[in-house]
């Protein structure tokens, strides 16, 4: 069994307000800040803030392409995300949905999984976004 480490984490070394604005990409997109995120942004503040800014970076620039729009590289996220059987699946569904995706849309991106992936559809579900 695993014991807590006893030693505390190293104090932030990015501003609360840089922090919050790394994670307010994740508040637009979703309206919310997903627990691992928090935990992810919270050690990278205090170990690497320059890797944090990078990460974040790539991540908002490989998210929004200027050839697609938000819901459609949502949509596909979800489905790459499905296919792969990732629980992140779901925040791309919320995130689709909130930039004008339609249920019908999301439906049909879990049609697409469950063919080239063999996914059970069951897996996603509008009660779950």
């Amino acid at each position: 069994m695993l014991r807590p480490d006893p030693a505390p984490l190293p104090p932030r070394r990015l501003a609360d307000d840089e922090l919050a604005k790394l994670r307010g990409f994740y508040e637009e997109l979703i309206g919310f800040v997903p627990p691992r995120i928090v935990a992810r942004s919270e050690l990278g503040a205090r170990l690497d803030p320059e890797l944090l800014r990078l990460q974040e970076e790539v991540r908002r620039r490989a998210m929004y392409p200027a050839c697609f729009d938000v819901k459609t590289s949502q949509l596909m996220l979800f489905g790459i995300l499905l296919a792969l059987m990732s629980d992140a699946a779901r925040l791309h569904a919320i995130a689709a949905r909130r930039a004008g995706a339609s249920w019908e849309e999301l439906h049909a991106v879990v049609g697409l999984a469950y063919l080239f992936r063999g996914c059970r559809p069951p897996t996603w579900a509008p009660r779950s976004c």
